[in-house]
């Protein structure tokens, strides 16, 4: 054969080769064009978080008055972003969820109420500093503390001033609430760096009575049984009749306690700034038992279910300890300090990290069930309601995370 006929030989083969690879794709251009509009829909959307319409809420910070850090309600299997929104300040504050709506603070000053279904804003209130502290709703009216030493009565619909009581320090940490004894009244309490807790009556804002301690009053008071119980700077458990403010236990945790402790049963439990977590018993006024494993700082509030305490810890770890002696259950690493206070809801447990992720984990083992990434250091503590999780953080805005199943349906 000659070269001029191998040549073109080669170039014949060329063109069949394309000719082929063309009818070929066009043969799949076209399978696609004939593929039902429905399946093409069905695949390109993603599933859709969902609000749950079952009631449950979260209506201040540790989700009640013991501040026991357990929601109602069920979590989907899987979450996904349902809106974000946008403040002009750090969001440490914790949000609360109550009635529809999301209430929340910035360090701009001002309190926010949120659609929860929505995230558009239904109203602001500007307040002279920081807030820090999550609000406490009762009975359609939002209370809550600023850096600006007030705490301030807010209509929960409108966001209008009701009133505002004036302390001698500022306000970092979370309203409680507790019916006055004679059941007519209300009373909300909060503790300032004036070093005391004032109780104050919900209708007039005039004081009822105050508590002195001997330093700053960080965290919220727990209240049950007849009593408030918090720590503070002093390094005290404080033990506080609510119906009149005398003292009824003191108990010294050993170093100044930042966060706010669960109160249940007449036993208390909380984390203080020498690496510590203990129980102490109200009653014996005494501490019951200590775990000292942690490696940082606890500022972390606690949550307790019938038969477990999950927090976290400036060690970057979360950790599950048994109520009834302390020992270790299980822990979880995170990437930066944990001061976010858990949530449990169900079998799961939902926390935010100083790593900037937001983490779902299994309570019966602490696996790591699902996370989020935002990218800065979340220290807002998560609100559970409906099927929701409302977080902050120091980007400065507010998500909303509603539950969808694992194989892609809404959560029900």
């Amino acid at each position: 054969m000659t070269t001029r006929a191998t040549i073109w030989l080669f170039f014949v083969g060329v063109l069949a080769f394309v000719l082929a690879v063309f009818f070929a794709l066009r043969a799949g251009v076209g399978s696609v064009q004939l593929r039902p509009e429905s399946d093409q829909e069905a695949q390109a959307e993603p599933p859709k978080p969902a609000v749950v319409e079952d009631g449950s809420a979260w209506p201040m910070f540790g989700g009640g008055p013991g501040l026991l850090g357990r929601a109602s309600g069920t979590l989907g299997e899987l979450l996904a972003v349902l809106w974000k929104f946008t403040t002009a300040g750090e969001v440490k504050s914790s949000p609360v969820i109550s009635d529809g709506l999301v209430f929340i603070g910035s360090s701009d000053g001002n309190v926010y109420g949120v659609e929860l279904n929505s995230g558009a804003e239904r109203w602001a209130y500007k307040t002279e500093d920081v807030i820090e502290g999550a609000p406490c709703v009762v009975d359609g009216t939002v209370f809550v503390g600023s850096g600006d030493g007030f705490l301030y009565a807010l209509a929960a619909d409108t966001g209008q001033l009701k009133w505002k009581y004036e302390t001698d320090g500022e306000i970092l940490g979370s309203p409680n609430w507790v019916r006055a004894p004679d059941g007519q009244k209300t009373w909300i309490l909060i503790g300032s760096y004036d070093n005391r807790v004032h109780c104050v009556d919900s209708e007039s804002g005039r004081a009822v009575w105050t508590y002195e301690t001997d330093n700053y009053v960080n965290g919220s008071p727990a209240v049950a049984d007849g009593m408030c119980v918090f720590g503070g700077c002093d390094a005290i458990i404080h033990a506080v009749s609510v119906a009149d403010g005398s003292r009824i236990a003191g108990i010294d945790s050993g170093s100044y306690i930042a966060g706010s402790a669960a109160f249940i049963d007449g036993q208390v439990y909380l984390g203080n700034y020498d690496d510590v977590f203990l129980r102490a018993d109200i009653d014996a006024n005494q501490i019951v038992w200590e775990y000292a494993e942690s490696k940082g700082a606890i500022f972390s509030s606690p949550a307790v279910t019938d038969d477990i305490v999950v927090f976290g810890s400036r060690d970057n770890l979360v950790r599950a300890l048994r109520r009834e002696d302390g020992k270790l259950v299980w822990t979880f690493k995170t990437l930066g300090e944990v001061d976010s206070s858990p949530a449990i809801c169900g079998d799961k447990v939902v926390v935010g990290s100083g790593d900037g992720r937001l983490y779902l984990l299994n309570l019966a083992d602490g696996k790591q069930l699902w996370s989020y990434e935002i990218g800065q250091p979340i220290l807002s503590s998560p609100a559970v309601a409906q099927g929701a999780v409302v977080v902050g953080c120091d980007d400065g805005n507010v998500y909303a995370f509603g539950s969808v199943r694992a194989n892609g349906g809404n959560a029900k």
